[in-house]
């Protein structure tokens, strides 16, 4: 988002009403609750009872399937060891992801490894630590795996319709039908086990019908399959359930349904049907707290400068046409009772690109040293965040926590960590 489309679109007008908490608010993480937190911003405060309580829930929703969470979408040490203390899988991207599970003693054999192109130095590493199933959507990918991990099982992904999603992937990812049924024979030709099929919807999708679209294309495959001597052993249904940013979105049961639909058209149940939660276990479980440093008026409109930007975490802001909504509150004790005024946020350091927010109605009174709280923070923030400009990462402080009956917070047994940049 560049300043000078900033400058033409922003808000001219001065005082509107004053605001009201948003909707569905995370009760753990109510400003009163994140009002009590101490210590420099900006730091990312979350609650792992957050994270397990929607793994419960999808689980009920979407009875069939074994969720993989998606370690990408928010490494911290304490999410994936509740995630893990719970039976969840994984699902990685990279060696290094693997390596962190590994380290907090989650077994590689029971890792998904989803990346369709990999390092070949990360598929015999992942394969020396006992992982050995790998996604593929290529020949090459076919013939690199059956080099470096050989005997290993690979699932092909497929390009599905995704345009109802927030961040489309098949533009990049995956293959058709028939490409796929040739990549899993060639697969076997190279003494590869051919382990199955998976596909993404998009990552924020809206649409629980894609589910049932691209099963009932699995299913086509999987007969053709069939006649060919193939046994699917999975369908992995891959990720983009979506989180609440502030706007409607489908709820996990009615996504479930359109799951159950599509799972009604295979011509048979393959041994595991598998799933990629990410977002939708994790944005929910967070708020970002950050200070701000500056309010300045220019070009007719109002701005504030925080201590996070689009380079320390926020960077999902620029990648829709529309911004990224992130529901908002202040520390302000007037926040809810004085004029609204629409802001343009942006970050620290000296470049325009680290504006993350426009048109953010938030309290006139707004200044120096006040505390700005981006709730449906904990998914793709800390794993995208650098020390661009030489300002630090926000800190990660997920706990796994209860609320008094005054509405404080009460710390239990924790494994809260420091954020290890992944970006």
């Amino acid at each position: 988002m560049s300043t000078s489309a900033l400058q033409t679109s922003a808000s001219e007008t001065r005082n509107g009403p004053a605001l009201a908490l948003p909707t569905r608010w995370p009760s753990l993480l109510r400003p009163d609750v994140l009002a009590d937190a101490a210590g420099p911003t900006p730091f990312l405060l979350g609650s792992t009872e957050l994270v397990t309580s929607k793994l419960r829930r999808f689980r009920s929703a979407v009875r069939e399937v074994q969720p993989f969470y998606a370690v990408k979408c928010n490494p911290d040490a304490g999410v994936l060891t509740a995630l893990a203390a719970e039976g969840c899988g994984f699902e990685v991207a990279s060696l290094g992801e693997l390596e962190l599970l590994v380290g907090l003693g989650v077994d590689a054999r029971e890792v998904l490894y989803s990346n369709t192109v990999k390092p070949a130095s990360h598929i015999k590493g992942a394969a020396e630590l006992g992982l050995w199933r790998f996604a593929v959507d290529s020949a090459g990918e076919v013939a690199k795996v059956a080099r470096e991990a050989p005997g290993s099982a690979v699932y092909v992904r497929l390009a599905v319709e995704d345009d109802q999603s927030a961040f489309p992937l098949s533009r990049k990812f995956g293959v058709d039908g028939g490409k796929a049924v040739a990549l899993l024979l060639e697969a076997r030709d190279r003494g590869l086990r051919p382990y199955g099929l998976t596909f993404h919807v998009g990552s924020q999708s809206t649409a629980p019908s894609a589910w049932t679209t691209a099963l009932r294309r699995v299913a086509l495959i999987a007969a053709e399959l069939l006649d060919l001597g193939i046994h699917l052993d999975m369908v992995d249904i891959g990720g983009g359930f979506p989180a609440w940013y502030g706007t409607p979105v489908p709820e996990i049961e009615e996504i479930g349904a359109a799951i159950t639909r599509g799972l009604a058209s295979l011509p048979y149940t393959p041994e595991l049907l598998a799933a990629e939660p990410g977002r939708h276990l994790a944005a929910e479980s967070a708020v970002m707290v950050a200070s701000v440093l500056g309010r300045e008026r220019r070009g007719g409109q109002d701005w504030l400068h925080t201590d996070v930007g689009a380079y320390h975490g926020l960077i999902e802001t620029q990648q829709t046409p529309s911004g990224w909504p992130y529901p908002l509150w202040t520390s302000r004790s007037d926040h809810g009772t004085a004029p609204s005024l629409s802001y343009v946020v942006t970050g620290p350091t000296c470049d325009s690109a680290d504006t993350f927010l426009d048109r953010a109605l938030l309290p006139a009174t707004m200044a120096e040293g006040d505390r700005l709280y981006i709730a449906s923070a904990g998914a793709y923030t800390l794993s995208y965040a650098s020390s661009f400009n030489g300002f630090p990462p926000p800190q990660a402080r997920y706990t796994a926590t209860s609320i008094s009956t005054v509405g404080r917070v009460v710390p239990q047994p924790s494994h809260a960590v420091a954020l290890r940049s992944a970006g």
